[in-house]
């Protein structure tokens, strides 16, 4: 009597369960689907079974080890005493005497920059240390522009971008820009350094291909840790060694999953002051199937007949370039960077840049200085031939003319670079802590005598970033920047005085570690 009872709940709960299965839409398809399976192939129907009963328990079971793991139990005065002896790495690394020395000595501007600018120990010098290129700095219609918009936008947006930031002067911003180098698109961020910083772990992502020169900035090597891609360098400027290098990713990804490639460069070379060769670039390429990311901080603005950077310069289509990166910060004397290239490439940073999305944006002020300055470079190219003549000057005055040094930068680079010449460094047997000495109190003596330079200061390689780079040393330079606020005469004048306080430093060095270069 119990067997019949329960045989026939069996039956009523099984009637049950197919009448309400038979409500669900659709249901009556899959039960078609799983006789007819039945029939013709009972194996099938069975492995599908197994198969569905392994993906739910796969989507059941937790992504993380449950079980205990085998760990060393420590008592509470073992932990106590671990913590005692811990002691936290320095944030920053400790001054060494010479950067002390230099902290010291370092001037301070009092007042507005521009040309000739004053010091807090009161003398007036020439000032050929900043990137005021075109002394857009001291123009007045560039000032009352700029007047005018903090009048009406106030001091700051207040606000990241894409959000309530946003203001019809950037969105100009970016039009005039995409306009001028012929792209698609463009998109401004408010920090210089952290655009391509913030660009390049945008695209690139761990597993991915990074192949860079050995001579990229500081700010892409900070993207290039971020990142976490796998980086491949190759020599400086040496399109030979780019391609073997090229041609050993692509034997090396030939057989594993396709992931996404890239070239990292620069238009014109922060560290040593030379060009790229652009069409070279985009042939190799176009040839291996890479992406290529250009960085024109030092480039736009300064480049090619209206200053539209390397793509003028070297007659390129700014569409061959998947990511054009370059300043507003530099020669347009505004602020910020951007990012130009297609409408994709576009709108994929404005939600995965981090600069970008978790940054107030530009200041209405910069935004429309940028757009100010960068029409009067369209419209008066005058102004470019005009700081092409002080270079011209400025490197007769010492390039072919110092025994010492010799002049990196490329013939239309604003910013020279000078180091010392190789014979010089190799015959006083001189360390690269040695020449940043020498490059200082060159620096120092320039000033004592009304001119104001700098150095090129030396930044560490980004730990982490997944490359072997050991090769690659920053050559310490003297950097002198040219500037239109200054006529010809001033300017032979300036390098005429730098280059009598490097003989002078190196002069007085004869008679210890230093000896006096070969007569030539």
């Amino acid at each position: 009597m119990e067997f019949q009872d329960a045989q026939q709940f069996v039956v009523r709960s099984i009637n049950e369960i197919t009448n309400r299965f038979q409500k669900v839409p659709g249901s009556a398809m899959l039960i078609r689907y799983i006789q007819s399976s039945y029939q013709d192939d009972p194996v099938r129907s069975a492995i599908e079974l197994i198969l569905v009963i392994f993906f739910i328990r796969y989507l059941l079971a937790p992504s993380y080890a449950t079980h205990k793991g085998n760990f060393v139990k420590l008592t509470e005065e073992e932990i106590d005493d671990l913590v005692d002896e811990w002691t936290p790495e320095p944030l920053v690394a400790p001054q060494s005497a010479f950067e002390e020395a230099e902290n010291e000595k370092l001037p301070v501007i009092v007042g507005p920059t521009g040309s000739r600018v004053k010091l807090s120990n009161g003398r007036t010098v020439t000032n050929l240390a900043s990137y005021n290129f075109y002394n857009f700095v001291g123009n007045e219609q560039v000032k009352e522009k700029a007047i005018q918009t903090l009048r009406t936008y106030g001091v700051g947006p207040c606000g990241p971008p894409q959000f309530y930031g946003t203001q019809d002067v950037h969105m100009k911003t970016e039009a005039d820009i995409a306009s001028c180098l012929g792209t698609e698109g463009c998109i401004v961020y408010a920090q210089a350094f952290s655009t391509i910083s913030s660009v390049i772990p945008a695209f690139c992502k761990r597993g991915d291909i990074i192949v860079a020169d050995r001579a990229v900035n500081y700010a892409i090597r900070k993207g290039l840790e971020i990142c976490r891609s796998t980086i491949r360098y190759y020599e400086h400027n040496d399109m030979e060694d780019l391609e073997r290098v090229l041609q050993k990713v692509i034997k090396e990804q030939s057989k594993k999953p396709l992931t996404r490639r890239f070239i990292v460069t620069e238009g014109l070379f922060e560290a040593v002051g030379d060009c790229v060769d652009l069409p070279k670039l985009v042939e190799l390429k176009l040839r291996y199937k890479f992406r290529l990311m250009l960085d024109e901080t030092w480039s736009f603005g300064v480049m090619g007949r209206t200053g539209r950077g390397l793509t003028e310069a070297q007659n390129v289509d700014a569409s061959q370039v998947d990511m054009l990166v370059g300043s507003l910060a530099g020669p347009l004397c505004a602020g910020g960077g951007f990012c130009a290239g297609s409408t994709d490439v576009v709108e994929h940073q404005r939600i995965s840049a981090a600069s970008y999305t978790f940054s107030a944006a530009l200041p209405a002020m910069l935004a429309t200085t940028a757009s100010e300055t960068l029409n009067m470079l369209q419209t008066n190219p005058d102004i470019l031939v005009q700081c092409r003549e002080n270079i011209k000057a400025m490197r007769a005055q010492l390039d072919p003319r110092s025994d010492w040094v010799h002049c990196t930068s490329s013939p239309e680079n604003p910013v020279m670079l000078l180091a010392l010449k190789p014979d010089i460094v190799n015959s006083r047997r001189l360390s690269i802590g040695e020449q940043e000495k020498v490059m200082q109190e060159c620096v120092d003596e320039a000033l004592i005598n009304g001119v104001l330079i700098t150095r090129l200061k030396s930044m560490p390689v980004a730990n982490g970033a997944n490359g072997k780079d050991e090769g690659w040393k920053l050559q310490p330079a003297l950097k002198v920047c040219i500037t239109t606020g200054l006529s010809k005469k001033e300017i032979e004048k300036a390098g005429v005085t730098i280059r009598h306080a490097i003989t002078k430093v190196l002069t007085r060095k004869a008679s210890s570690k230093l000896a006096l270069p070969a007569a030539s």
